[in-house]
């Protein structure tokens, strides 16, 4: 009998008692509850946060037999039970206000069912004030808030600053109640993806403790290196088989495909949780976590912004920076990192500055083929198909047919990004080439107004350069002068140099020659 991988499954109870596969991380939740009081904890989304809630829930219900066999059974001794408040935000759709104040009534009947309900109470927050009063009196013991996704409205209504005002000012008073009831509460736990600093829980509950990119968790959700050789050997050892790899070949292809998430600074690298278990369920690699949606809102912010994509190879900034996101109309990193698309590549004490990247293959590869649409006339679903064209005029030496392609990727510039057309175009040639990165060797220098780039496949070598409102012989005159080509001197491959040249007039690819 293998394993059963619980994909999409975040309930503790049927996790344990459906005997599917747990990685246990009861030490850590452990540790957390007998620490503290209040914690906010941001994750990407589909990275485990949702079952870490409700492992809280099934332990402060006192359910002991859930945790037969775990670290915890080993660690706590009293098994109290609590009155639990579990609001999870992650089901709805939030269009307008109504979707908001629906949610949380919808929460509270349910709870003053239980714990009773005052006519005074006419607000959201007055009724959860009350049922939070008087879940503590009835039971004798204080009690417990947990928060799935708190941010999950403000994330959905990112663009539209009237609905956001809405949802902001109905979610502080509501989380204003955490404040209010102190005395009343033994533990409370926020997750979410990003940490709106203006949303008062942070700025009120000054005992809040974000957990988000300190060491001691950064395992608390997720797989780590450590648990995917003790936990899942036999599922390796399945996918080596079924993909034709060496064992340690394929740790070291998931490595490349679904590690390399850190969340603190020197951290362990973390993994992809839904990603591993799709791939271990099917015995194929693939873009799952990718594949479960990626929000359009943050393709707007780049543009909105006007980010060079080029820098997210290469993002540096600030631990303040990376926890909040209230800047993001100026800058899309903080959000980008929260939301999974970069993350901790390395760290640098004396500055106090994080270097970000792409955290593996399947986030690159699956960003990189949603922004092309985005940004280059090419059908939504078209990204790979388009790339697996460019990389048979390359693999043939077709460098006319690969020119011409390319030509029509620069076709029909939506206006706001024809106002900056030299980063439109850096834009895009990064997002091409990093794609065809997967494929075959891309080398891609830029420097002010200027581009050089060297594709290399099994039979040629592409040494190009490209100018904007040149002329395409000056570009070619450059690679000779600069000696671009000079590293495949005696190299047997046949030797291509291009020079494209750009045209604002014709915002787009004007001429190419060939030397």
């Amino acid at each position: 009998m293998g394993m059963i991988y619980p994909i999409g499954i975040q309930s503790f109870s049927e996790i344990r008692e459906g005997g599917y596969t747990y990685v246990d991380k009861t030490a850590l939740v452990y540790e957390l509850l007998s620490t503290g009081k209040y914690y906010f904890l941001s994750r990407p989304r589909r990275f485990g946060k949702s079952l870490l809630v409700s492992t809280l829930e099934a332990y402060f219900q006192g359910r002991k037999e859930l945790f037969a066999g775990l670290a915890m059974e080993r660690l706590e001794r009293e098994w109290t039970e609590y009155p639990v408040f579990h609001l999870d935000l992650n089901a709805q759709k939030y269009e307008s206000p109504r979707n908001l104040t629906e949610i949380l009534n919808a929460s509270l009947t349910g709870w003053e069912k239980e714990y009773g309900a005052e006519p005074s109470e006419t607000s959201l927050s007055l009724r959860f004030r009350g049922v939070v009063r008087r879940a503590a009196e009835k039971t004798g013991r204080r009690v417990v808030v947990l928060v799935d996704e708190y941010d999950k409205p403000l994330l959905q209504a990112i663009g539209d600053g009237a609905l956001q005002d809405d949802y902001r000012n109905t979610l502080k008073a509501f989380y204003g109640v955490l404040k209010s009831c102190d005395q009343h509460i033994r533990f409370a736990l926020l997750t979410g993806v990003t940490k709106f600093s203006k949303v008062s829980v942070f700025s009120d509950l000054n005992n809040l403790q974000d957990i988000s990119m300190l060491k001691a968790y950064e395992g608390i959700c997720g797989v780590t290196e450590e648990e995917l050789r003790t936990v899942f050997p036999e599922s390796v050892g399945r996918l080596a088989e079924a993909n034709g790899l060496e064992v340690e070949e394929a740790y070291g292809e998931l490595k490349k495909w679904y590690d390399g998430y850190h969340f603190a600074a020197g951290g362990a690298d973390v993994y992809n949780p839904f990603s591993l278990l799709n791939t271990f369920k099917t015995g194929e690699f693939g873009n799952y976590w990718f594949e479960t949606g990626t929000p359009t809102f943050l393709v707007e912010l780049l543009k909105k912004s006007r980010y060079d994509l080029r820098n997210l190879t290469e993002e540096q900034t600030t631990a303040d920076v990376l926890g909040s996101v209230d800047t993001m109309d100026e800058n899309p990193v903080p959000v980008l990192y929260q939301s999974g698309y970069l993350t901790i590549k390395g760290y640098d004490k004396r500055f106090g500055l994080y270097r970000l990247g792409f955290p593996n293959g399947e986030v690159e590869r699956g960003f990189m083929s949603f922004l092309l649409p985005h940004y280059a006339s090419v059908g939504k679903s078209e990204s790979i198909f388009q790339i697996s064209l460019f990389m048979r005029d390359v693999e043939g030496g077709d460098i006319d047919g690969f020119m011409r392609r390319l030509q029509g990727f620069f076709a029909d510039i939506p206006y706001e990004l024809a106002r900056d057309l030299e980063l439109h175009y850096q834009n895009v040639l990064f997002i091409v080439f990093r794609l065809m990165g997967f494929y075959t060797r891309v080398e891609y220098h830029t420097s002010q107004g200027r581009a050089d780039l060297v594709l290399q496949t099994e039979r040629y070598v592409y040494v190009m350069e490209f100018k904007l409102d040149g002329t395409a012989e000056e570009a070619l005159r450059q690679i000779e002068e600069k000696n671009y080509a000079l590293p495949f001197a005696a190299d047997p491959r046949k030797l291509f140099k291009v020079g494209v040249n750009f045209s604002n007039a014709i915002r787009g690819i004007e001429r190419w020659v060939v030397g």
